[in-house]
């Protein structure tokens, strides 16, 4: 990391009759090696609005998603002090997670959004922090062909699924009642799409439902794929649950971290031994699991990470996790 651009804050209040807005931009990295721009925000939407997320470059990342309420000030306008004195209150909301991670741009309606209250009586607001990174985006409507395409280096799957998230994407001459379940995930996307592209320059995928799991029958779907090129020179690391791996890089050179999750996204990584039951869920993440390992690796030639539930926190009780690495070495 070259260079930390201190953040702003900027803050919009409304009136008791409208929503109230707070979009605080956190910080900006200049990662001036691998040229990328990162920006960090948080938005604040006071239950029953639209939340909307946006990258202006690049495509969504959630770092973290809570729901309830920890400030007697925000969405306080116009309520009674009992609806706002309890500031103990927060649960995470893996929905909004799972909803626009890959996209561009994502609007989310919160009324309802997450179950169980945490604190009735109490009036509450979502809290989503996010990062925008750079990726590139495929888009395929039900029945059509899919083509990624790295110019220079190799693809590796960001988000996959197959199904619908909103009610305007491949809707063209389509019926309403075949676009109103925008809350559709096929379970098997990510798996399958990783398995067929990671590592190669050109994948072509197929969108239908005869390889993917139809998570929703009678709406019409599409395949919608978010991914990275990375350069061939790029070093990878799968570290099983409870142990340790070492990052190494030659005389000269330092560790960029490109990508990392702890968790799990196939069913076959670190399985030996295990049973049925802790291989299953293959749409495990940590939100900060790049961000963890940066912060043990980053700059440095050498740099040791263990994978464990006490440094990432646990995305997925049950399940069998590991920790997946892509690094590069670049001049110091």
């Amino acid at each position: 990391m070259d260079q930390l651009i201190r953040g702003y804050i900027h803050t919009f209040y409304s009136d008791s009759r409208i929503m109230f807005s707070l979009s605080v931009l956190l910080l900006t990295l200049v990662l001036l090696n691998s040229r990328l721009l990162i920006s960090a925000e948080t938005v604040v939407t006071c239950d029953g609005f639209v939340q909307y997320l946006s990258c202006g470059t690049g495509v969504i990342s959630v770092q973290s998603a809570t729901y309830g309420r920890t400030s007697g000030q925000i969405c306080s306008v116009g309520r009674p002090q009992s609806q706002i004195s309890n500031t103990w209150c927060s649960i995470n909301v893996p929905m909004i997670f799972k909803r626009c991670n890959g996209l561009r741009t994502c609007g989310l309606n919160t009324q309802g959004l997450s179950t169980p209250d945490p604190c009735f009586g109490t009036y509450k607001y979502y809290t989503t922090n996010y990062i925008c990174i750079t990726a590139e985006t495929s888009v395929t409507c039900h029945g059509g062909y899919g083509y990624l395409k790295c110019k220079h280096g190799k693809i590796q799957i960001n988000t996959a699924n197959y199904g619908r998230t909103d009610k305007t994407t491949c809707s063209q001459g389509r019926p309403s009642q075949q676009l109103q379940n925008t809350n559709c995930f096929s379970p098997n996307a990510l798996d399958f799409v990783s398995k067929s592209c990671n590592g190669l320059e050109i994948c072509e995928v197929y969108a239908t439902h005869m390889i993917f799991t139809d998570p929703c029958f009678g709406t019409y779907k599409y395949l919608a794929i978010s991914y990275f090129c990375l350069p061939h020179r790029i070093h990878s690391r799968i570290v099983c649950e409870h142990e340790t791996s070492a990052l190494t890089c030659e005389h000269g050179t330092v560790i960029h971290i490109q990508s990392a999750n702890y968790g799990r996204t196939d069913s076959s990584t670190c399985s030996n031994g295990r049973p049925p039951a802790q291989l299953s869920k293959t749409d495990c993440y940590t939100l900060n699991s790049q961000t963890v390992v940066a912060s043990r690796c980053e700059g440095k030639s050498s740099c040791s990470i263990l994978a464990s539930n006490s440094v990432f926190s646990d995305p997925c009780f049950g399940t069998f996790k590991y920790l997946n690495i892509s690094y590069s070495c670049v001049s110091k």
